[in-house]
């Protein structure tokens, strides 16, 4: 893997990701969260910049969600990071620490001693939404870096897509890189598998609270899903 050049690695591309002021919206909402902060979080600086990718450059998995929370990753400054016990970011790391893909179960900060084996986490859009919903124009702007990621991740063989923006981006994102997406394309349903090129796209909901405490998503049906998109990436 090419390790130097500016946006040419993934560290890099990073540094870009962090620079960018592409989505107005997204700049002044994500600055505003970092500034204003949640009352439990009023003695942290907040990290109030878009998000990179995190995780292991020799990634065979690739685990795709939406956006940063605007008091998780938008804080942290580290993807599915900071969102507390019941979060997105700890229902996937129990999920990936039970595979035996991450070295801890929980994701609360970037000075945690997480570490990941075979698997890369980012998201379709990088900086944290108004009411986590990013317009199709900003998921436009941002979705290149995705592209670019999946580029420099030469190894990856799978990408799990959490819930319906992140499987449609996806779909996009392996487009621009060349893939034959059928038509009609595939369709989103928890636990679908889709051969895509040389990639396996995995569909899953989202982790999020709003689907694992309603009981939309309970844990079991997502280590399912996890451990169906580890198997196809060869883990």
């Amino acid at each position: 893997m090419e390790r130097s050049g500016f946006g040419n690695s993934l560290e890099g591309l990073a540094a870009e990701i962090v620079g960018c002021r592409k989505c107005p919206r997204l700049v002044e909402y994500r600055e505003e969260v970092a500034r204003r902060k949640r009352r439990a979080f009023r003695d942290q600086e907040y990290w109030g910049r878009p998000v990179p990718g995190y995780g292991d450059p020799e990634a065979r998995l690739v685990i795709v969600g939406l956006a940063p929370a605007a008091h998780g990753a938008n804080r942290t400054g580290r993807m599915f990071t900071g969102d507390g016990p019941r979060g997105a970011g700890d229902t996937l790391m129990r999920a990936l620490h039970r595979l035996g893909l991450a070295n801890i179960p929980f994701s609360r900060d970037r000075d945690d001693g997480l570490s990941l084996r075979g698997v890369f986490l980012t998201a379709v859009v990088r900086c944290a939404p108004p009411g986590n919903r990013p317009t199709y124009t900003e998921i436009s702007n941002c979705l290149p870096y995705l592209v670019r990621e999946l580029r420099l991740l030469r190894g990856a063989r799978a990408i799990l897509a959490l819930g319906r923006v992140a499987f449609e981006g996806c779909l996009r994102a392996l487009g621009e890189l060349g893939v034959e997406v059928p038509k009609p394309k595939p369709t989103f349903a928890h636990g679908a598998c889709f051969r895509l090129g040389p990639y396996w796209l995995v569909a899953s909901y989202h982790p999020s609270r709003q689907n694992t405490q309603t009981g939309r998503l309970s844990e079991e049906a997502f280590l399912e899903a996890v451990a169906a998109a580890k198997g196809l990436a060869g883990l």
